[in-house]
């Protein structure tokens, strides 16, 4: 996970998981849409599990 990437989780959680897949995206932000904790913790998890494959 880049700083970048981590700092864009926490500020804006959809735009962090833009290249993660339509449904990540879509994942991300309806968990944003009901808050923005679950939103980012989804955001961070989902970065953490791409870095480790890619």
């Amino acid at each position: 996970m880049s700083l970048f990437r981590v700092l864009l989780a926490i500020i804006f959680p959809p735009l962090a998981v833009l290249d993660a897949g339509c449904g990540s995206i879509l994942i991300v932000f309806l968990l944003t849409l009901c808050g923005w904790v679950p939103g980012t913790i989804a955001a961070l998890v989902i970065l953490n599990n791409t870095n480790q494959f890619g």
